[in-house]
């Protein structure tokens, strides 16, 4: 393992297995958060996320390898743990008939916090949630009930929040204001560990670990991991885009077309600075029209096709 793995590391996996009858939901996991910073678990459905999170939490137990959490063993340490940490999952569960200062009063009661009235304000304050401080979580719109959820997970101030895709469903603006959320947190020292399937929320995180089918396919910072993608990248914007594909995916030097929406991603190997020209020229020459071919810098998505494509 790296030198992210430390006894000062918030989690450790080593070697972590799941199986759910013949299917493998986790195999071999192993990776360290570090305290303080931002990980992500990025993957599509079926990755293996929810899976790991659980792990993590002591809601499952894995049937091979380590984990440790805080120093602690998540399952046989548990009530522990809990002290410590604040989990927010897919389907977490507020209570509709109570307020939303009834809802953070009774998380708070059950954590066994009762001197909460400040850390409660705080955080009502942090999500924008104080001016409807009276109202029924039922009436609350999906983004508040969000924001009314992470103030539940967060009002025992645990020293981990661990997040199972928290913005899945959730608009575009809401996102936006989730994460300022997350950043104000971080910057408090909270160790974060979420899942995400959207890899431009991925793309925030300090390192992210990108899993497939429950293995780990990739393990580093955003940048690092787009940086190290061999080759140039081109966007190629084409009307007949199958046929585009198909043309492109013989042209020599092409290792890689990818369709995202109405464009291509088109990777060439080595520095070919001509690239774009050939693009181009070859789309002409089979009667192909093009609205545009530019070099764009790789993303987390183009970084996660490539891994999917040639794991080693």
């Amino acid at each position: 393992m790296s030198s992210h793995d430390s006894v000062a590391a918030a989690i450790t996996l080593a070697g972590v297995t799941k199986r759910y009858g013949a299917t493998v939901a986790v195999s071999a996991l192993s990776f360290a958060v570090e305290r303080g910073e931002m990980f992500g678990l990025i993957g599509p459905d079926g990755a293996g996320k929810t899976t790991t999170i659980r792990i993590m939490c002591g809601l499952l137990a894995a049937d091979g390898g380590t984990v440790r959490v805080l120093g602690l063993d998540p399952v046989r340490e548990h009530r522990r743990l809990t002290d410590s940490v604040g989990y927010l999952s897919q389907r977490f569960s507020l209570y509709g008939d109570l307020s939303v200062d009834e809802n953070v009063a009774f998380f708070a009661e059950i954590h066994g916090v009762f001197d909460y009235a400040a850390r409660r304000t705080r955080l009502l304050e942090l999500t924008g949630l104080a001016p409807f401080r009276d109202r029924l979580a039922d009436r609350l719109s999906g983004g508040m009930k969000q924001k009314l959820a992470l103030a539940c997970t967060l009002v025992h101030e645990p020293d981990l929040i661990v997040l199972d895709e928290p913005t899945t469903g959730v608009d575009p603006v809401s996102r936006r204001e989730f994460w300022k959320l997350l950043s104000e947190f971080l910057s408090q020292g909270i160790t974060i560990v979420m899942s995400t399937p959207y890899l431009d929320e991925a793309e925030r995180c300090s390192r992210v670990a990108l899993l497939d089918r429950g293995a780990l396919l990739a393990l580093d910072s955003p940048g690092a991991l787009t940086r190290a993608l061999s080759g140039s990248l081109y966007e190629v914007i084409a009307p007949d885009r199958r046929r585009a594909a198909d043309v492109l995916r013989r042209l020599p030097g092409v290792s890689d077309v990818q369709m995202f929406g109405e464009r291509m991603h088109v990777r060439v190997g080595g520095g070919d600075r001509g690239a774009a020209e050939r693009i181009a020229a070859a789309l002409r020459d089979a009667g192909l029209a093009t609205r545009g071919v530019r070099a764009i810098p790789p993303s987390l998505e183009d970084v996660f096709i490539a891994k999917l494509e040639s794991p080693s």
